[in-house]
């Protein structure tokens, strides 16, 4: 189970299972939504990681590694390799 910030019609934010981190998830499959999309995502996913890192605390990581094929972005904090690892 995970905790989950955020859900609409376009995206859902909710803690990567591997990276425990907020990441933006789009309900269409593809890997390039349209920028209104992209924008929208991004600024839910700033919002829920405004409140768990801090406006300063994190950046966002657009990189799609594991799941080329379905955009997704995660909103990381300095610590979250060390977190990763230390469960």
């Amino acid at each position: 189970m995970t905790d989950w910030y955020h859900e609409d019609e376009v995206c859902w934010v909710a803690d990567c299972e591997v990276c425990d981190v907020p990441m933006v998830v789009w309900r269409e499959h593809g890997p390039t939504p349209p920028e209104d999309a992209v924008e929208h995502m991004v600024a839910r996913l700033s919002e829920v990681a405004n409140g768990r890192f801090g406006a300063d605390g994190w950046s966002i990581d657009r990189v799609m590694r594991q799941i080329p094929d379905h955009f997704h972005a995660h909103a990381r904090d300095p610590n979250w390799w060390y977190r990763r690892f230390s469960r």
